[in-house]
């Protein structure tokens, strides 16, 4: 899901060793010129998408752990300590956001419909991720006064929150997936986005002007009729995935990369001028990302993280000095994924 959650599922455990400090904890490779201090801050599982809250202080992710069979929604401090499970234990969830006065988290759900994991599909050789029939509910930062915010019946995830509380978010209730906003209460909703095709995991920069997403646009016949094939079966097939720039109001839409790649999980930079996303640019097709940076004019593109496996999610904390992402370097399982907090060097 947002997120490509998928992947997480079917990426191999590559054995590749990176160097490694004593402690086992701060793992980093010699181009990783941006990079230091890095502290693995959860140890097995699948621990994907985490995000800091708005003062910097705590983190809320997604994980398959702790005897649970698909993913719930935890929070932990920024150190990686005091794990607590703060969705309901039931369905399966994904994309846990903080309010910005850190009081509530939304997420995504499908405990409503039934309180089993939605049935898990074969696996493919391509990138799929299923639109399961999720609605967004908020709660309180420990889980109670769980509250439903949608009502659609169809996918309603990938939400964050600006400074102000504006929810951005992508659904498929007029049936294209697009990108829309709403009130912290769930009202006013707005679609932001029109054009055939994916519109999806946007992020709010942090003055709150600009959205960064990431698109795929069917370009000819053929690609908007297998398109619609899999929005009939409920799922997106990954691939061509190019990022995408807007105002907040949807206006001033501007496509930043064209490179053919899977290009997801776009952040902004405090500063606002750059975006921290993940990439198979070096391997197109394939299944090791590692993470980018580029400007937002589209120029400027540098590779970060140089890991012969998985790194993705990345995240700057509220003051720009902090990079969270997931990776599976140091991975003792197949299918191991953690979550990794390191020292920004600009």
């Amino acid at each position: 899901m947002k997120r490509i959650v998928l992947f997480l599922l079917v990426l191999p455990c590559l054995l590749i060793i990176p160097h490694i400090k004593s402690g086992g904890q701060n793992l980093l490779y010699p181009q990783e010129k941006h990079l230091s201090n890095i502290r693995q801050l959860t140890v097995g599982g699948k621990n994907a998408e985490a995000y800091f809250s708005f003062d910097g202080k705590r983190m809320i992710f997604q994980a398959t752990r702790d005897g649970f069979p698909c993913d719930q929604i935890f929070i932990m401090n920024e150190d990686g300590k005091d794990i607590r499970l703060v969705s309901t234990g039931k369905g399966q969830t994904s994309c846990g956001y903080f309010s910005p006065d850190g009081q509530r988290i939304l997420y995504s759900s499908t405990h409503h419909i039934h309180p089993d994991c939605p049935p898990v599909r074969p696996r493919e050789k391509r990138f799929i991720w299923p639109l399961h029939p999720f609605e967004i509910f908020t709660a309180k930062r420990d889980g109670s006064d769980l509250k439903q915010m949608t009502f659609t019946g169809s996918y309603n995830a990938e939400a964050t929150v600006s400074k102000d509380g504006e929810i951005v978010f992508t659904s498929l209730r007029e049936g294209d997936l697009d990108i829309y906003t709403m009130n912290p209460d769930g009202r006013n909703v707005k679609r932001l986005t029109h054009q055939k095709g994916y519109d999806g995991g946007p992020f709010l920069s942090a003055d709150g002007k600009m959205i960064v997403y990431r698109a795929y646009h069917p370009k000819d016949k053929k690609e908007v009729e297998e398109y619609e094939e899999n929005l009939a079966k409920r799922q997106v097939v990954g691939g061509r995935l190019e990022l995408f720039v807007m105002n907040s109001d949807g206006s001033n839409q501007k496509q930043i990369t064209e490179n053919g790649a899977s290009n997801f999980c776009p952040f902004f930079h405090p500063n606002g001028k750059q975006i921290i996303f993940s990439s198979n640019l070096h391997q197109p097709g394939g299944r090791e990302f590692n993470i980018y940076l580029i400007h937002v004019n589209g120029t400027g593109l540098e590779r970060i993280t140089f890991h012969s496996g998985f790194d993705s999610f990345p995240m700057f904390s509220p003051d720009g000095k902090q990079l969270v992402f997931v990776s599976n370097r140091n991975a003792k399982h197949p299918g191991e994924f953690n979550i990794f907090l390191a020292d920004w060097i600009p």
